[in-house]
């Protein structure tokens, strides 16, 4: 199973990969599944013209993109919450695909805040229906992630690794019966 990790904050320094970094190492840690981030900040998208239907579809410096979002079997969104809901540059990079039909999606949220994003967190699932994707109902929501982990993704503060541990093991089993089961639609 391919499992593309989407890192959604466009910002430079941003806290959130490092969280989609230490997600990908414990994913490659844990499983035989190929994982790879799409970072929004190496993909920029204009805001949305058009929907690219396929790789062929898509201008020559989105190709890599295409390809790695038309050969996902599955998703994990890692975003910053901003103003109350989730990124608009990751939510843009899937606009310009079309439906991810019966994908499994992972639904992780950070804020450097107590909260942890979990007003993006909820607005997220949302998003992720209106894909036609189905979202994993463990989420990861990450309060003072500038705290958690370090630029490497290390994990900085051992009392998340429960959490961490519970959405991964959720977020597999329901990836890996989606994916199994899948039909064409």
């Amino acid at each position: 199973m391919r499992i593309e990790i989407v890192s959604g904050s466009p910002r430079k320094d941003s806290t959130t990969s490092r969280l989609a970094l230490h997600l990908k190492n414990l994913l490659k840690e844990k499983s035989d599944h190929e994982i790879g981030i799409l970072d929004v900040r190496e993909h920029p998208l204009s805001l949305l013209q058009k929907v690219f239907t396929s790789v062929d579809d898509a201008p020559e410096k989105h190709k890599e993109l295409a390809r790695r979002m038309f050969g996902a079997d599955a998703f994990i969104i890692v975003t910053p919450e901003y103003n109350g809901s989730y990124s608009p540059a990751m939510q843009n990079m899937f606009d310009h695909f079309p439906k991810q039909h019966r994908k499994p999606f992972g639904l992780v949220t950070a804020s450097p805040g107590a909260l942890g994003g979990i007003r993006a967190a909820m607005q997220l699932q949302q998003f992720v229906m209106a894909l036609f994707g189905v979202p994993s109902p463990y989420m990861l929501v990450t309060p003072h992630v500038d705290k958690k982990f370090n630029a490497e993704g290390n994990l900085l503060d051992a009392s998340f690794q429960k959490s961490i541990d519970v959405f991964v093991n959720e977020y597999l089993w329901l990836a890996e019966k989606l994916v199994d089961e899948k039909v064409e639609v």
